[in-house]
């Protein structure tokens, strides 16, 4: 993912070394941490927000949250604040997450019910086309509008459905031969609910998703 910026001190706080480079993991992490609490506002019905009201929820700076910002334009003003819709769907465009992505979702069991079934993904653009699991009982179950497919068939709708991610809801022993099966279909990302540590080819991206990890994360505020 690339952004082109201004140069010089615009480029270096937007966390660029040069124009055209990818953002920098840090300001990249912060942005998708923004667009969260904007899409949450926006269906609440808020139409501004302010830089304070974003660093509340988020536990970034307000000072940060400018800067990052300020790096790829003028968004905010003075007194008022962001404009909630402008900034989602710029804040889409320097990730380059705007438009649709297809998603395979692996593991029909209460957590991949509840993934298929929520707005998680489709608040951001992506939608889950495609339900698989190993369970021969589950398969052709509804899950919503999708009937469950076995394993078998992943190839052949990864290809046909254009998908790029996949989400894994399955139980952590069954998780790497799995990403196995994704990276040689063509995967290349893997959301990650198990607690496997999954071993990929260094073009494949694994974000693994813990809510222990979460709760370390808001504990570790708390106490401090």
């Amino acid at each position: 993912m690339s952004y082109t910026v201004g140069s010089g001190a615009d480029t270096a706080q937007a966390g660029l070394e040069k124009p055209g480079e990818k953002l920098a993991l840090g300001v990249a992490a912060r942005l998708s941490r923004y667009l969260q609490v904007l899409i949450q506002a926006r269906k609440m019905g808020k139409e501004t927000i302010s830089s304070q009201e974003l660093a509340d929820y988020t536990h970034v700076n307000s000072t940060q949250i400018r800067r990052d910002l300020s790096g790829f334009g003028k968004f905010g003003k003075r007194g008022v604040g962001y404009n909630v819709e402008s900034l989602v769907n710029q804040i889409r465009k320097i990730l380059h997450t705007s438009g649709q992505h297809n998603i395979a979702l692996f593991g029909a069991g209460h957590l991949g019910t509840a993934i298929a079934t929520s707005d998680i993904f489709a608040d951001h653009g992506f939608r889950v086309v495609a339900v698989f699991d190993v369970d021969h009982g589950k398969v052709g179950e509804r899950i919503g509008p999708l009937a469950v497919r076995h394993n078998s068939e992943l190839r052949a709708v990864i290809e046909e459905e254009d998908i790029v991610v996949a989400v894994l809801a399955v139980p952590s022993p069954a998780a790497q031969k799995l990403a196995d099966e994704l990276v040689e279909a063509g995967v290349k990302i893997i959301f990650n609910y198990s607690d496997a540590l999954l071993q990929v080819p260094p073009e494949v991206t694994v974000h693994t998703s813990s809510p222990a990890v979460d709760l370390l994360y808001a504990l570790y505020f708390y106490l401090t």
